[in-house]
């Protein structure tokens, strides 16, 4: 059976919709703000998981040291809403995005991250086209096997090629550590700050992340600032990483179940283009379904979510709109041209998700 605001969104908006809860919102944005003052870190969310320039200026009034932005197309709406102090935490090559790079570099206070000398020697053309120096971070891999470099030996050689770069300043480390190899992360940034210290150089920021790791906040000795960023919202990933409740999951997805053609199968009519087959390192089935919990969304097609009820003590039927909490959220968040916000059982409206599909 549907409850009452699940049946008046189904009414107004249609399903499958995305609903935010600005109480549960707000609050996550207070309890890791606090938690960020408490360890001594800067808090610089990752807006990657909303893309809405008004939750990022939320987060920054209440206290958030700027914001981390994945791709330039992301950072370009936030520097349009008035946003100043942004970290691109990502490789940036060619001369497309050099221009781009300036055009923001002359609005707003920018930060990028760079692995390698290739990057490294693209960013001077940004910084005499803006026409102020552009400050670089190193991206360090402390475990995850994504980007950054391996060794301090290297991080330090970046450092060295950054200072030496005309329009460049060498800011600091960025490291994103996995959730058990901060001890690992330490020894790493240990070596490769002596090593720019007896350079003459230092490292002013000291950035972490993510969502993941809100555990860990400050346990990394020398950093500045901390990424979060699924924070905001949660999902079943967060709640699996153990740094998120089931009450902190502030954004579900509204479907209705559109077929019952067996006692232990149905279909929604939230599939693949809703919710991202992304099973969040294990988890089982493709969402919670708060309304069924051990009902299991087995698989997609793309607007077709098949349910599997086998386990299920109780079974929707046909017309049922059900509130699902998403594996992971960004991912979801990225195909929504808007979300509707509610608090407790009153609809506030829609918010855009202006910076959806900047993958850029």
């Amino acid at each position: 059976m549907s409850t009452p605001l699940a049946a008046k969104i189904a009414r107004e908006y249609g399903t499958p919709c995305a609903v935010i809860d600005m109480d549960r919102v707000e609050r996550n944005i207070a309890r890791i703000q606090a938690a960020c003052d408490a360890a001594g870190v800067a808090n610089r969310p990752h807006i990657k998981t909303h893309k809405s320039p008004l939750l990022a200026t939320m987060q920054v009034a209440a206290g958030a040291r700027g914001i981390t932005c994945q791709k330039l197309g992301e950072a370009e709406v936030m520097a349009e809403a008035g946003i100043d102090d942004i970290l691109i935490s990502y490789n940036l090559i060619g001369d497309e995005k050099m221009a781009r790079l300036a055009a923001l570099q002359a609005k707003a206070n920018m930060t990028v991250a760079a692995d390698n000398s290739t990057v490294i020697a693209g960013l001077p053309q940004a910084a005499s086209a803006s026409g102020r120096p552009l400050s670089v971070v190193v991206e360090c891999d402390t475990g995850r096997k994504r980007a950054g470099v391996e060794t301090p030996g290297e991080a330090i050689a970046l450092a060295r090629e950054i200072a030496g770069c005309k329009g460049l300043k060498f800011a600091g480390f960025m490291l994103y550590p996995t959730e058990t190899g901060w001890t690992e992360a330490q020894k790493f940034f240990d070596e490769a700050l002596a090593g720019v210290r007896a350079h003459g150089l230092d490292a002013t920021m000291v950035s972490t992340g993510g969502s993941p790791n809100l555990k860990n906040l400050g346990k990394l000795q020398g950093a500045t600032e901390h990424r979060p960023g699924t924070y905001i919202y949660n999902d079943r990933m967060q709640v699996a990483a153990g740094v998120a409740s089931w009450d902190d999951c502030a954004l579900n997805i509204y479907s209705t179940v559109v077929s019952r053609a067996g006692p232990e199968r149905g279909i929604l009519d939230a599939g693949s283009k809703t919710l991202t087959s992304d099973t969040g390192g294990g988890l089982e089935g493709h969402g919670l379904i708060l309304e069924h919990p051990e009902a299991k969304i087995a698989r997609f097609a793309e607007e077709h979510g098949f349910l599997d009820l086998a386990r299920s003590n109780t079974r929707p039927v046909v017309g049922d709109v059900v509130r699902i909490v998403p594996n992971h959220v960004c991912v979801v968040v990225n195909m929504m041209d808007e979300v509707v916000m509610v608090r407790g059982e009153e609809i506030l409206g829609t918010l855009p998700v202006a910076a959806r599909g900047k993958l850029r």
